[in-house]
């Protein structure tokens, strides 16, 4: 019966420069009809360009999948912690709030 649980179950090896993660305040999606691509961006304040940190590339099925997990872990973030806020379009450029700095 172990080993049937052992072949069942899937060993998966985190780096510890992927397990630091990547900061993002920016997805885009795009699709077509054979696969999904999600675009993480990092867009910084006083930069005119942003960048793409990290790309992510999904079949249809997987990015249905995705879909469901992020809706189940929105409902119980928000159960324990009050719904999240969020703007109908987020300002382009996006403000930082506080001062600008100038040299």
């Amino acid at each position: 019966m172990e080993e049937q649980q052992n072949e069942n179950q899937l060993n998966i090896e985190l780096s510890e420069e992927v397990a630091e993660g990547v900061f993002s305040n920016l997805a885009i999606i795009t699709h077509s009809n054979t696969e999904f691509v999600l675009d993480f961006i990092r867009v910084m304040p006083g930069l005119p360009k942003a960048k793409v940190k990290s790309r992510i590339i999904l079949t249809p099925e997987h990015a249905k999948r995705l879909l469901s997990a992020l809706e189940d872990n929105l409902q119980k973030f928000e159960a324990v912690n009050g719904r999240i806020k969020t703007q109908e379009e987020p300002p382009f450029p996006m403000g930082f709030g506080g001062p600008t700095a100038q040299a």
